[in-house]
């Protein structure tokens, strides 16, 4: 067979096509091993890729998959072991190489340059130029080779489009675009949905069929196991840097992957209609409230104590903003909010906190931790007259707060003296969790609680979200994982864009009635479908 670079106009194969073609593997690894100082990140790892398979790569933060990647990127040599690209063995390969075979990355943290245009940035560096001594970029020349390549992945904007005014998902196909130009024949796709609401989701799992199309290959590494075992071929599982197993088309399901994953079946999630629960009263009430993003479209909306209130929507649709109002960080330029039945006036973070009042956000790592401070470091942070003696910090009672969080939550560290910066995602977001439960809070505002983090982990955040429900604390998940919302919410809320367009009651629980909702239709709700028979 022909290993060279892929044609890239459309071939004519099916959905299915991988499982039924016996074509051998472009890309091989064998007895793959790598290790760090105390840790064996991969333990005689061996995998294949195959033309036009769609390889799901699932496995627990810290399984392995960061160091494969690094591995097949040419940015870290292998100890041991061998890969092999068109039959060729190489003892590694250079970044230069992994290039030069057609492989193609697109990190969860997108490597754009906002001031430039999308033409800009797929040909960054490899600009066409204008003949003449001054040697300049050749815009249309430069626009006419983009334009083909945004055709091919669904895109709905123009190659001069500025980076900036695009959404996470369309920034996501310019990254695309990005390694179909350079010629890709495996493009490994990091996470790609976690910040994307449902509809953009589907745009891009739509873009993944289309790759497949083509004979292009992709890893589609994600801890979203219903999109896995939507668009994979082949689930290849990593567990401590071993390979766990894999698993057909035919096998592929959410229980086999969490089983080979971390060994063993999860629990099915807590359902709040199965355990009986009735929520309390409201807790925090917001009365025709107007944000920035969208100031003459007022919320309303009510906050039970001890209930998880699901906040969906599809991107921009202003459920952040919502948040970052109630939390003080954006002005409220109308309506009112209570808090237990009296007014509350938060015009700043530190008002919320006080009030007890708190906001996980939805990037940890930009504003949620400090990842340079120890663990103890971060938990006292927004508290530290609790942990002072005669205006000094104690770092006794820093230690001792510390590892009362860090035991309640199973946060998993050496030490509370450990950088946070050194955590797995999951364990990071149970630090900020941490700081906020130290203080007791009444309402505790959770925006992506799980983005990026791997199954366990989840499962043991939403125990936590439960368990301050049971202790009376109202909860406000804003998710853009419909599974995620559907699994764990009491009731969930729909914004549509700047308002609620409705809220379901667990008896009207699907799909369906968020996605109608989130565009702004209305649902079809279990009591009116009855009335109508």
């Amino acid at each position: 067979m022909n290993c060279g670079a892929v044609n890239h106009g459309v071939m004519n194969y099916s959905e299915t096509s991988f499982a039924q073609s016996t074509t051998a593997p472009f890309l091989s690894l064998e007895a793959v091993r790598k290790t760090y100082p105390g840790v064996v990140a991969l333990d005689g790892f061996s995998m294949e890729v195959g033309p036009g398979e769609v390889i799901g790569l699932v496995g627990e933060n810290g399984a392995g998959k960061s160091t494969l990647m690094k591995i097949l990127g040419g940015v870290t040599r292998p100890d041991s072991g061998t890969v092999i690209v068109d039959g060729v063995a190489h003892d590694g390969l250079t970044v230069e190489a992994s290039i030069g075979s057609g492989i193609a990355f697109v990190h969860q943290e997108l490597n754009l340059f906002e001031n430039l245009d999308v033409a800009a940035n797929i040909f960054f560096g490899r600009e066409p130029l204008k003949a003449g001594p001054l040697r300049l970029v050749d815009r249309a020349k430069l626009r006419q080779m983009a334009a083909p390549l945004l055709k091919r992945v669904g895109a709905n904007f123009s190659a001069d489009a500025p980076v900036a005014s695009l959404s996470l998902a369309q920034q996501q196909m310019v990254e695309i675009a990005k390694a179909l130009s350079i010629k890709a024949r495996l493009v490994i796709l990091d996470e790609p949905t976690s910040s994307l609401p449902i509809a953009e989701t589907e745009k891009l799992l739509d873009v993944i069929k289309g790759l497949r199309a083509e004979g292009i290959s992709v890893i589609f590494i994600s801890h979203r196991l219903h999109e896995v075992e939507r668009v994979a071929d082949r689930v290849v599982v990593l567990r401590d840097g071993m390979l766990a197993g894999t698993l057909p088309k035919s096998e592929i399901n959410h229980d086999q992957m969490v089983k080979l994953m971390i060994g063993r079946m999860l629990k099915e999630r807590e359902k709040a209609a199965e355990a009986g629960r009735a929520p309390g009263g409201v807790a925090l009430s917001a009365n025709a409230v107007r944000t920035s993003t969208y100031p003459d479209r007022p919320v309303s909306l009510d906050l039970r104590r001890g209930e998880i209130l699901g906040l969906a929507g599809l991107v921009g649709s202003g459920r952040t903003e919502l948040a970052r109002v109630l939390f003080g960080i954006d002005e409220r330029l109308g309506g009112s909010v209570s808090l237990d039945g009296k007014a509350l006036n938060v015009t700043s973070a530190a008002d919320a906190v006080a009030n007890g009042i708190f906001l996980v956000p939805e990037d940890r790592k930009l504003t949620g931790i400090l990842l340079d401070l120890s663990i103890a470091q971060n938990i006292s942070l927004p508290n530290l007259p609790a942990h002072a003696k005669r205006s000094l910090v104690s770092a006794g009672a820093e230690l001792a707060t510390a590892e009362k969080q860090k035991k309640n939550l199973g946060i998993k560290a050496p030490s509370v003296l450990t950088r946070t910066g050194t955590l797995s995602g999951g364990n990071q977001q149970k630090v900020v969790l941490a700081k906020w439960l130290a203080m007791n809070p009444k309402v505790m505002i959770l925006d992506e609680p799980t983005r990026g983090i791997d199954i366990g982990a989840k499962a043991e955040i939403y125990g936590l979200m439960r368990s301050l429900a049971d202790a009376g604390v109202a909860v406000l998940m804003i998710s853009s994982d419909m599974e995620e919302v559907i699994g764990v919410s009491d009731r969930i809320a729909v914004m549509h864009e700047g308002q609620i367009s409705g809220i379901l009651d667990r008896n009207d629980f699907s799909q369906e009635n968020v996605l109608l909702l989130a565009v702004g239709k209305k649902p079809r709700l279990a009591q009116a479908a009855g009335g109508a028979q």
